[in-house]
């Protein structure tokens, strides 16, 4: 290592690894999410659906000075790339026509969770530093192909790009809580540093224009229509019933495109013990019986890392689309249930964010906008390297050509 002083362990599970010290560790990063809560990985792994078995070796890199571990990230060996949501298939098979392997491989990253945060757990920008190379090291000696930081920080992208990691960008569509700034001659602009969030529903509404929200509505009136109200819970208030309907619907889900669900119903078993502040519960009823769920997620804690400068960010509860089924089909049920409701969830509880997860260009009917997220990636072969770095330089003018014309594509009202 750079510092002698800093020692660097491989360990073979989270479990591994101390609770409180990875934790406190996440709180100081800049873009802690629940999803890379010792809690939640450990739920991935002990459930069975994050193992060996499914493709997702764990080996988590922790870097220690003396007894206090200063830095530590999830590392899984990959055997596929499902699962990830920064889609390689072309990598791995030019790997394959060429007679060199690319599995195993290695990922930074939360399994089956496109959520941008933070992914290189450090206490300072120098040890995260420090973190990278030590991935990097391991898997050159290990004879790993590649190491990939998946929907990363932006100080996980920065650190990652001092460090020669080549960056890669994609689209995701997020709602945030805040209603667009009027003239000041109308009597409802802003304050220097307020932010003026929705009031309602309704108030949302009528910050967008007339087709987008005459659609809305329509949608909306179409499940109203077909007898289907919604019912919400969150936390320890969620019932084991209601756990066991929402499996059923979110393996339906599955099962109706030909695969089986990611995650096991003993992970949400562990959820619900684990960390049942962190969920969101909807479900949707007709004639007194559920058809159809929604989960979310909802910020558990928030960002130490700017206090107490910027103590008001720490209180920001963020919420994050996640999985949904139906047992019955109803017409604009799925807009209902993962878009309405929970935006309609958030106005009322004053979240100021809602993540609606990987791709979704029809999201900006419902007003989520774009917004860029970003992973890093190593490769060890010099050659392919070079050719996945021209690929990114073009991929990446196609993507900021892309977001540009989305982000001229506004679902509000026009000034």
């Amino acid at each position: 290592m750079a510092e002698a002083a800093i020692i660097a362990r491989v360990l073979p599970s989270v479990l591994d690894v101390d609770t409180t010290a990875w934790n406190h560790l996440l709180a100081q990063q800049s873009h802690p999410t629940p999803f890379m809560r010792h809690e939640y990985l450990a739920a991935l792994e002990s459930s069975g659906s994050a193992t060996p078995r499914t493709g997702w070796t764990p080996r988590f890199m922790t870097l220690w000075d003396g007894d206090t571990m200063v830095a530590a990230c999830p590392l899984y060996l990959k055997s596929h790339s499902y699962g990830e949501y920064v889609f390689d298939w072309a990598w791995a098979s030019a790997y394959e026509q060429h007679r060199v392997p690319y599995y195993p491989k290695a990922v930074i990253a939360v399994p089956f969770t496109p959520v941008p945060g933070s992914r290189l757990l450090a206490r300072d920008a120098a040890t995260r530093a420090l973190l990278v190379q030590a991935v990097c090291q391991w898997c050159e000696q290990e004879d790993v192909s590649s190491v990939h930081v998946l929907f990363a920080s932006d100080d996980d992208v920065l650190t990652s790009a001092q460090q020669d990691l080549m960056l890669r960008h994609t689209v995701q569509f997020h709602w945030k809580n805040e209603r667009p700034t009027l003239p000041v001659a109308q009597g409802v602009a802003a304050t220097d540093g307020e932010t003026l969030r929705y009031q309602d529903f309704e108030q949302f509404l009528a910050s967008l224009s007339q087709d987008k929200r005459k659609k809305i509505r329509q949608e909306r009136r179409r499940v109203a229509d077909a007898g289907v109200t919604f019912r919400w819970s969150r936390g320890a208030d969620i019932s084991a019933a209601d756990w066991d309907f929402f499996y059923r619907c979110y393996e339906r889900t599955y099962l109706e495109h030909g695969n089986p669900p990611y995650l096991t119903r003993d992970f949400f078993t562990r959820m619900a013990a684990d960390m049942p502040e962190a969920w969101l519960l909807f479900v949707g009823e007709r004639d007194g019986q559920p058809i159809a769920s929604s989960l979310i997620a909802v910020g558990a804690y928030a960002s130490i890392a700017s206090a107490p400068k910027d103590a008001e960010s720490r209180s920001e509860l963020v919420a994050y689309g996640r999985y949904w089924g139906a047992l019955e089909r109803v017409d604009c049920l799925h807009f209902e249930a993962c878009y309405y409701q929970p935006l309609q969830w958030c106005i009322a509880h004053g979240a100021v964010r809602f993540e609606g997860g990987a791709q979704g260009e029809h999201k900006m009917a419902r007003a989520l906008l774009p917004v860029q997220a970003s992973s890093a990636h190593w490769l060890a072969h010099p050659a392919f390297a070079e050719a996945v770095q021209r690929f990114l330089d073009r991929e990446g003018a196609g993507v900021e050509s892309y977001l540009g014309d989305l982000q001229a594509r506004s679902p509000f009202k026009a000034a």
